[in-house]
């Protein structure tokens, strides 16, 4: 069990029975009144945010989330289809429910994370930065690119992204997982 000042960012607590990530805490302390922890929290099953508020007297007991590698292979009709790297024999499916925004930066044969409650995968975990081709990107055109202009290119997924006007068709990026923002040009090796 957790104490209320031992809540940090980047841990799994259980709320309610539910697996939580914390995002934001800050202990504090208002004139005579008790310190509190104030956190911002992300169910990983629902992927909703919410405030809670733990008092001196308050404790959370940690959640037992474990993160173990799969592959995604293909995703048909709501369902994504993984299994496991060493044996591709393994297969089972998420519903898109559980995959959510994530489902737009699957590649096939790629490997990410799942997260594991009482051994169960109740989310997937992206890398923050990925690396995709550019499908399709229209011409860039002539004009005012004092303010740095983007144009929407189509990546290798289907996923449309905004990208400066010098990207083209065929090129590799990197995209941010988190955001959706275009980070970089990848060169070409």
């Amino acid at each position: 069990m957790l104490d209320y000042n031992e809540i940090k960012p980047r841990m799994y607590i259980v709320v309610d029975g539910e697996p939580y990530e914390v995002i934001e805490s800050q202990v504090s302390r208002k004139q005579a009144n008790k310190p509190v922890n104030k956190t911002k929290i992300k169910s990983l099953a629902s992927g909703k945010v919410i405030e809670k508020v733990f008092h001196v007297s308050d404790k959370a007991q940690e959640a037992d989330v474990e993160s173990r590698p799969i592959k995604y292979l293909y995703n048909n009709r709501g369902m994504y289809w993984f299994c496991m790297p060493d044996n591709p024999k393994e297969r089972f499916s998420l519903d898109e429910e559980i995959i959510g925004d994530a489902g737009k930066y699957l590649k096939e044969n790629s490997e990410i994370n799942a997260l594991f409650f009482e051994d169960e995968i109740i989310n997937i975990k992206l890398p923050i930065k990925m690396e995709f081709a550019v499908k399709e990107a229209p011409p860039a055109v002539k004009g005012n690119t004092a303010t740095g202009a983007t144009k929407q290119v189509v990546l290798e997924t289907g996923h449309t992204v905004n990208a400066p006007l010098f990207i083209n068709e065929g090129d590799i990026i990197s995209v941010n997982t988190e955001t959706g923002e275009y980070v970089g040009r990848v060169e070409k090796k």
